[in-house]
């Protein structure tokens, strides 16, 4: 399958139930893998680098243990990165929140699509969500990505955003998407055939915590908001409830 280019353009346990198993910025265009000889050194390094790197098995998973496993994930967009501090799952079946629940078209987009394709949509008509395509053969669905703490790129963020603060770079869906240039040409588009977009593992064990979802109506009961327990970067804290609520 050849590159896309610049013209292409846990409580996770009972909540399983739910599924059944109950034109602005650019894409990067860097390659990811330069042409030409190397020294053994250069290639060994590669080798490593290559075995850090997220696969497309990472998502082929349900949609609540992708969006906790992501939590503590570097993702890295052109020369701008940051660690994944907050995620959304949303499920395929039995989710009236989901895009699947009410968006004619979105059967089929998961139905043809791998998993780890991007979803990328206009919220309220004004700013890009970033999602990841999840499909196994029990459940599908969806991972928002809702924050990130800036490891890189950090001058460029500022510039993009218009921001003084480093908090609020990347401190919700939308932000997130202006400080690292995403907006609808990557909709469809499978993440692994971009260049210069790559997503590595945690290093460590992450603290993750749940909560629910923001900005929604209907199912709105799911604690299926993730977040790196403790973080300074997420949109907004957890939300304490009484007892059985």
């Amino acid at each position: 399958m050849r590159r896309v280019r610049r013209s292409d353009f846990d409580k996770a346990s009972s909540d399983r139930l739910a599924f059944g198993v109950p034109t602005s910025p650019r894409l990067p265009t860097s390659p990811r893998r330069r042409a030409g000889r190397r020294s053994a050194t250069t290639q060994d390094s590669d080798a490593q680098f290559e075995a850090r790197r997220i696969e497309r098995s990472f998502f082929e998973t349900d949609p609540l243990t992708c969006a906790r496993s992501l939590i503590g994930c570097e993702l890295r967009w052109g020369r701008a990165a940051g660690i994944i501090v907050e995620t959304e799952a949303y499920a395929e079946f039995g989710d009236e929140a989901s895009h699947t629940f009410f968006r004619k078209s979105m059967p089929e987009f998961v139905r043809t699509r791998k998993p780890g394709t991007l979803y990328v949509y206009l919220n309220y008509g004004m700013h890009w969500l970033l999602n990841f395509l999840v499909k196994s053969p029990h459940s599908n669905g969806f991972v928002l990505v809702r924050a990130l703490e800036p490891t890189a790129g950090v001058d460029l963020m500022f510039q993009r955003r218009g921001v003084g603060d480093i908090r609020a770079l990347c401190s919700g869906p939308g932000k997130l998407t202006q400080a690292l240039a995403i907006d609808g040409a990557c909709n469809g588009v499978d993440f692994f055939e971009l260049a210069d977009v790559e997503l590595f593992p945690r290093k460590g064990t992450a603290k993750v915590e749940t909560d629910r979802r923001i900005g929604i109506n209907r199912s709105a009961e799911f604690d299926w908001r993730f977040l790196l327990v403790a973080s300074k970067f997420v949109s907004a804290r957890k939300k304490t409830r009484p007892r059985g609520n």
